[in-house]
Order: C-alpha cells, then sequence, then structure tokens
C-alpha cells in the first residue's frame, strides 16, 4: 500500500517523516497524472500546487480552518487529503465536482468557479468568526491563475488589511513563469537567511518594538519625526531590495516569500510564520504549473491548464480531432476580419487562447488586449475604445458575462457604443458544473435597450452573424455560440426579408399550420428532429431560426399569429428567456396564439456531458415532442388553438379533432 492509500484526512499528514511526505508528493503527481488523464480534467495547476497543498494541511487545522481556492480548479490534491480518492468519475455526472463541492466534504468551502472572489470570502469568514467568538480560527485563500488580476481581489485585501487583529492568510500561488532560483553563493547564502528573517519580521514581539519605535520618534517633535522618516525609508528600501514587498505593504499587510512552491519543508515554515504572526499575512509561493511531469512543461500555450483524454506517457490526446470547434470558426473570422478592417481590435480576459483571439493577435499583436481576469473592465475599456473610433471585440466565456452587466448596461448600452461582444461556452457546457454553465446570458441581455443578440446554428451562420454583428456601430452587439464540436451544416429552405430562416415546412406543401418551433442557435437539430416526430403524429409544423433573436423579427411574429402553437427551443433559462420575450411581443402585437417556453429550468445544474444535463432537465426530442402533442390534442397547457368548430378545451378535456 503506498502513502496516500493511508491518508484520509488531513490529520494524517502529521505523522509522516520528511522522507514520507517526499514520497507523498510523488504519490499524488503520479495519481494525478494518471487519474486525469483518463476522464480530462484540470491537471496543470494541480501538479503545480503538490507540496503548498500538503503543506497548508499540515500546519493548519481544516476544517476548523478554513481553506478557500481561487480558482477552485487547483483544488484536486486538497480533495486527495480530505479522503476523497476515487477520481475515476472526475467531472462526469454522479461523480466527483472539478471544483470544491460542499456536497462532497466538509472541508470545501466556495463551489463557484469565477475568479478572484476567493479575498471576499476570507474577508467575509474572518469577520463572522470575529463576531461570533471564534476568532482564533484562521482563513486561508490560495490564490493563484491570475486571479489578482482581478479588482474584487483588491478591493477585498483593502478591507482585509485595516484589520490587524484577524486571522486571515493569502497564499499566492504564483505561477505565471517558470520558477528559476537565482543561483550562486551569495543567492544560495540570502536564500538560506529569509526563513528567519521572515520569522522575526512576523513575531508580535516585533511588531510591538516597531510600534513602540513609532510613536516615540513621532511624539519626539521635528528631530523625532524626521528620523522617524529616514529610517522608515531605509528599511523600505532594504526590503524591497531583498524581497520586493509591491503594493502589499503600502495596502498594511505583512509579506512573507518569495517562497519556492515546491520545496516543502520551505513552504511549512512560511505557513507556519504567518500562522504564528495571527495577523492578516501574503504569502508570495513561487510554483510551476505542470510540474514533475514533462510533457505538461513542454507545452507552450499553457502547460496543461486543462486537459481531454490523453496518453499518460506521451500527453497527446487519445480521442480523435479533426472536428471543428465554435471557437476555432470564430477564431479564423475574426482574424480575416480583422485584416480587412482596422480599426476592428480584440479584448480578452486572460484567455486569450481559449476563447479564440490569438490568431488575430498573431497577424495584429498592437490590436488584441489581454485585460487580466477584468472583465467590468474590459466593457467599460471597449466603450472607450468604440468612442475613440475603433469597434472592439470582447471575447468572454458566456459565464463572465455576469460579472460585467452593469458595464455592459450602463458604460456600453446606455452611450450606444458599437461593441461586440462574443460569448464562448453559452449555455450547458457539461463537465464544469454549475458555475461554468453559460445558460444566463440570454435572458440577462433582454432587458438591455438597444442591444442586438445573435445565436447562429452553425459554422457558416457564426461567419456570417459575426461580420453583421462588427457593421453596427450605434449599439452593443453578443453573440453566443456552445462549447465543443459545430454540428453538420443546417441550410435554410428559405430566408426571409427580415433575416429569419424557414428550416423546414412539414409536411412539405402543406397549408395546415399546427406549430411553429422557434429554433435558438445550436438548438436547430433538435428542433428538425421534433418537428419530424410531430410529423409521424399527423402534426404539421414549421421550424426556423431568428438568428437575430433580440430585436425580435417581425416575421416571427406574423409567422405566430397564422399558427395554432409556437414553441420556443433554448440553451438558456426560461424565465425572461427568449421564449418570454417573444411572447411579450406577440402580445404586444395582438396575437393570441399559446407560446411554449422550452429551455433550462432556473437551477444549479449540476455536472455530466451537455446531452446528460439536457436529457436531465428534459430538453430532448421526445420530452419536448411528448408535450406538444399534449398541447395540440388540448390535454396540456398552453393549450393550441382550436380548430375551426371546436370549443377552446379547458384543463382535462380533449377537443374533438
Amino acid at each position: 500500500m503506498g502513502i496516500l492509500e493511508t491518508i484520509r484526512s488531513p490529520q494524517d499528514l502529521s505523522k509522516l517523516s520528511e522522507a514520507q511526505l517526499a514520497q507523498l508528493a510523488a504519490e499524488v503527481r503520479e495519481f494525478l497524472i494518471g487519474n486525469v488523464s483518463q476522464t480530462g480534467g484540470h491537471l496543470g495547476p494541480n501538479l503545480g500546487v503538490v507540496e503548498l497543498t500538503i503543506a497548508l494541511h499540515r500546519i493548519f487545522d481544516s476544517p476548523r480552518d478554513s481553506i478557500v481556492f481561487d480558482t477552485g480548479h487547483q483544488s484536486y490534491v486538497h480533495k486527495l487529503l480530505t479522503g476523497r480518492q476515487d477520481f475515476s468519475t472526475l467531472r462526469q455526472q454522479g461523480g466527483l465536482s472539478g471544483y470544491p463541492d460542499r456536497g462532497e466534504s466538509e472541508h470545501d468551502i466556495v463551489e463557484s468557479s469565477h475568479a478572484s472572489s476567493s479575498l471576499s470570502w476570507a474577508d467575509g469568514i474572518s469577520r463572522a468568526r470575529r463576531l461570533t467568538g471564534d476568532g482564533d480560527r484562521y482563513v486561508i485563500a490560495v490564490v493563484g491563475d491570475g486571479a489578482l488580476t482581478g479588482g474584487m481581489a483588491w478591493e477585498a485585501i483593502n478591507n482585509i488589511a485595516a484589520d490587524k487583529k484577524r486571522r486571515v492568510v493569502i497564499v499566492v500561488n504564483d505561477n505565471g513563469r517558470s520558477y528559476a532560483p537565482t543561483v550562486g553563493g551569495v543567492a544560495d547564502y540570502l536564500a538560506s537567511l529569509r526563513p528567519t528573517i521572515d520569522s522575526l519580521r512576523a513575531a508580535p514581539a516585533y511588531e510591538r518594538a516597531l510600534d513602540s519605535w513609532k510613536k516615540r520618534l513621532q511624539s519626539g517633535g521635528p528631530a523625532g519625526q524626521f528620523t522617524y522618516k529616514s529610517l522608515h525609508a531605509m528599511k523600505k528600501g532594504i526590503k524591497d531590495w531583498w524581497a520586493p514587498q509591491g503594493m502589499f505593504e503600502d495596502l498594511g499587510m505583512k509579506y512573507i516569500g518569495p517562497v519556492d512552491g515546491h520545496n516543502l519543508q520551505a513552504m511549512e515554515n512560511a505557513l507556519a510564520t504567518a500562522k504564528n504572526y495571527a495577523g492578516p499575512v501574503i504569502v508570495h509561493a513561487m510554483t510551476e504549473k505542470g510540474h514533475g511531469y514533462a510533457p505538461a512543461r513542454a507545452h507552450e500555450a499553457d502547460q496543461f491548464h486543462a486537459v481531454g483524454i490523453i496518453d499518460p506517457e506521451t500527453g497527446e490526446p487519445t480521442e480523435a480531432g479533426g472536428a471543428k470547434s465554435w471557437t476555432s470558426v470564430f477564431a479564423d473570422e475574426i482574424a480575416d476580419i480583422a485584416d480587412e478592417r482596422k480599426d476592428i481590435v480584440g479584448i480578452t480576459g486572460a484567455m486569450l487562447i481559449p476563447v479564440g483571439l490569438h490568431k488575430f493577435a498573431a497577424r495584429h499583436p498592437e490590436r488584441v488586449f489581454d485585460v487580466g481576469i477584468a472583465e467590468q473592465h474590459a466593457l467599460t475599456s471597449a466603450a472607450g475604445m468604440a468612442f475613440g473610433g475603433l469597434h472592439p471585440v470582447v471575447a468572454l466565456y458566456a459565464t463572465f458575462l455576469n460579472r460585467a452587466f452593469d458595464q455592459l448596461l450602463m458604460d456600453v448600452a446606455l452611450h450606444k457604443a458599437g461593441v461586440t461582444i462574443v460569448l464562448d461556452r453559452a449555455g450547458v457546457t457539461g463537465p464544469d458544473g454549475a458555475s461554468h454553465h453559460g445558460m444566463w446570458d440570454m435572458a440577462m441581455v433582454q432587458i438591455v435597450p438597444g442591444l442586438h443578440l445573435a445565436a447562429p446554428r452553425d459554422a457558416s451562420r457564426l461567419r456570417e452573424e459575426l461580420r453583421e454583428a462588427v457593421a453596427v456601430e450605434d449599439a452593443p452587439t453578443v453573440i453566443r455560440y456552445s462549447k465543443g464540436t459545430v454540428g453538420a451544416e443546417v441550410e435554410a429552405l428559405e430566408r426571409l426579408s427580415d433575416g429569419v430562416d424557414v428550416l423546414a415546412r412539414r409536411p412539405s406543401g402543406s397549408s395546415d399550420n399546427d406549430v411553429l418551433i422557434v429554433s435558438v442557435g445550436a438548438m436547430a437539430e433538435l428542433a428538425l428532429d421534433v418537428s419530424n416526430r410531430l410529423g409521424a403524429q399527423g402534426i404539421s409544423s414549421t421550424v426556423i431560426d431568428p438568428r437575430w433573436v433580440l430585436p425580435v423579427p417581425r416575421s416571427v411574429i406574423a409567422l405566430a399569429s397564422h399558427h395554432r402553437l409556437v414553441i420556443c427551443i433554448e440553451d438558456g433559462v426560461r424565465a425572461g428567456g427568449v421564449g418570454s420575450r417573444i411572447r411579450q411581443e406577440m402580445r404586444a402585437a395582438g396575437v393570441d396564439t399559446a407560446l411554449n417556453e422550452v429551455g433550462l429550468p432556473v437551477e444549479f445544474l449540476d455536472h455530466g456531458s451537455r446531452s446528460q444535463v439536457l436529457e436531465r432537465v428534459g430538453l430532448t426530442a421526445q420530452q419536448i415532442t411528448h408535450d406538444v402533442v399534449a398541447q395540440v390534442l388540448g390535454t396540456k397547457v398552453p393549450f393550441a388553438r382550436p380548430l375551426p368548430g371546436q370549443e377552446h378545451p379547458s384543463t382535462g378535456s380533449l377537443p374533438i379533432l
């Protein structure tokens, strides 16, 4: 039996010798490579925090002490050390979450995978501890992968630093570059002294002595104040030469480090020093993404930040590739548009490659801006660029638009700025779970005045709708598409004068108009399947794709007036979604055709594959067809409009067909 198999709780770590701890770290890396390669997941970040996480659980007492991960994708080692060692169903339906999950363990606190929030959590938890008499408990926030580029983190630090008695330890997992310690005799000597000096600086007696001398000198008249300022400036200069404190110390935070995050003893010493200080402390750990795994280190793009199923020996994907992804279609098209128009600029929030702006950046590096994990800033900066005569294209994951709603509404839309927002991973994304589903976007943007919203159904429509979007200069435009591969091209029978595509009329040439199916974006294949199934039941249907779902095209309302029932199929939340907006527009136009919104419930949906999640919530051709047949028959609300000569059905009654 290996050492990892004997670990059932963090308390088991205290029994291990130095040699056993080194073996445990090796076993954890071997476990992660062997298991994550079979399921996919965030491999590189977790290989980088092995020693850091072991040290955390040896120095602090979880769950009495609260450990918050920012972001949670670097919590796999934490899961292993807290008794969760079955990774066979990682990120699969019913299996282990890829993020902390309160339902899995009392050691998990923050389930959201949105970055830059951990320090606000730490602020709130530590305040609560002080007020409830538990002020001796620690809160540890592990901040990594660029989370400190988010403004929310600095707002929290400003508050944490103001209270010197709260036991908050902020571990900055700095893996933005390879860890390459300076070599040489003097560097080695200075490095050997650092733990001793950090321990001295964080000692309560040292702090009391400094405060005492500060008060004496500042109350000693002009000479004393001059002496204090001179000594303080000299002290700060020496510290910044020794170990740059940056803005942490300016905010009043005690700073420890930088520390080699792969040296377990060094990490334990730094964390023990921070714990002994018993006040807000920054511990700066230098780590390496993918540490200990050559294929990850050789991967220049992101050191295997997230992988699919791979060969653990080589790191090469084992799944057949070749299918075009939505992201790659966008990447090619926006780069071509940028070649044609010098006013086009790209903005991304620390996700240049994942959102597909890398090809644009390679051709025109001076016109693509990575603002870090700062979506709010991205939108307002885009409004400013539009005012300056540019047309910004802001590419984000759909779930992260949530954080920039105020800026979209008040900075972009209010000022009628020509800004295009491209939302990747819209709708149900699958294995990353509740906080990563991009299911809120269409409902959220419905209330933004003047906004244009497009949902392409295939690659060709993405290309043409993107070009149509960047042609709009007096309003925000939003284009949203799904995660993964693009399906087959879905050609239209006809394009109406306002751009609406008619995808099917079944039966062909029929004059009957039972059901109008409004298909939103990638739901086209599902909508056509429903239409076929209805035809088999003798129910006629028309399938349309609005292409631009906002503003609602007039032809959609006209078609609704000539059908007995309208259903709108979307992979966003039903409440306030596209179907809801169409129903409002129908009522405003005096059209009383019943409409059924077919979409996602207002729930946090657990992880699973996209198809599993859609089946779980009833977004399948079989379930939708079953409901529509019942609505046409008059046994389920909303009832279809009666045929001539029929009475309008009431609940539970059957019309005479």
